[in-house]
């Protein structure tokens, strides 16, 4: 899980910094922000303390009508040495018991120019992606017709010189390597390259290539939605791999569940075209077409017919 500071908040929606300059390195825990309308009126037994604090013009009306006392002991209430920071929106005036109260504690205050519930919406998206669980995987992560495929394999297998022939066809390369994965939301895993190998693919005996440069920017994505991993194995006569493609095997990364084929590997086969058929075959299914099935009652037809 990654980890954002109300200083990165700041620089991110370019936020006006009114107090609490010190606490500009607090860390925010969750992405979920609070609206303290009820500790305005003085209710503080379930206040969210851990989450951002969020003041429009309901709450600020509302304190606004509240006795000079009331105000200072509701301020100094909400900052806490828990709350990450307070945000007023709307371009409002900052009240004076707030800027006190978020000075002694320490507690940044910021004020954005945007409408309240669109300010909400856009933090809360960023947070959300930045405090997502997160993960990497060895293999090659490639967007083949819309699809975003993982290829995992033992190092040496192929996958990086199948990511170039894929790209030669026209599709396009996210992450060779390491793919760095975080999740977005329910059954969303997101696949993204290190900064430092971004568009780089390496393929041995000639080394590491530029795809951008190569191909040109139609030829890579910065991230993509991971729908269909692909794990290639050097073939093994012993084993025996499904023929039909009724059994569909699931591989978990984080939280989430993955459809996988494995593809045996052995002279002669074109992968390339073979994870390219896979993408499209994939496709077809979740539209509701499913050809091995489709098979299997044919098949079952049959017999029953030569049976009777």
């Amino acid at each position: 899980m990654g980890q954002v500071t109300v200083k990165q908040v700041m620089d991110m929606f370019d936020l006006d910094l009114i107090s609490g300059e010190e606490g500009l390195g607090r860390r925010i825990p969750i992405s979920d922000i609070s609206r303290p309308g009820l500790e305005m009126a003085g209710y503080f037994t379930h206040y969210p303390a851990n989450r951002i604090q969020m003041l429009g013009k309901t709450e600020l009306s509302f304190f606004a009508l509240l006795e000079a006392h009331e105000r200072t002991e509701r301020m100094f209430k909400l900052c806490t040495d828990d709350t990450p920071a307070i945000i007023v929106a709307h371009g409002m005036d900052v009240p004076n018991e707030l800027v006190d109260a978020s000075g002694r504690k320490h507690v940044p205050v910021l004020r954005t120019k945007m409408p309240t519930t669109r300010f909400s919406s856009l933090l809360t998206n960023y947070l959300e992606s930045q405090l997502a669980p997160t993960t990497a995987v060895h293999g090659v992560l490639v967007d083949i017709y819309g699809v975003g495929v993982l290829i995992t394999g033992k190092s040496g297998v192929g996958k990086s010189e199948t990511a170039l022939e894929l790209v030669k066809k026209g599709h396009r390369l996210v992450a060779d390597d390491c793919v760095e994965i975080h999740q977005e939301g329910e059954n969303t895993l997101v696949g993204h390259p290190p900064k430092l190998i971004e568009h780089l693919l390496e393929i041995r005996g000639v080394g590491i290539i530029d795809i951008m440069t190569l191909f040109g920017a139609s030829a890579v994505r910065t991230f993509k939605r991971i729908s269909l991993v692909i794990d290639l194995e050097i073939w093994d006569q012993d084993k025996t791999y499904d023929r039909l493609g009724l059994e569909e095997e699931k591989m978990r990364i984080i939280d989430t569940d993955l459809t996988k084929l494995t593809i045996p590997v052995r002279p002669g086969r074109n992968l390339a075209v073979i994870i390219e058929v896979a993408a499209m075959n994939y496709r077809l299914k979740r539209m509701g077409v499913n050809a091995a099935e489709e098979f299997s009652k044919r098949l079952d037809e049959v017999i029953a017919q030569d049976t009777n």
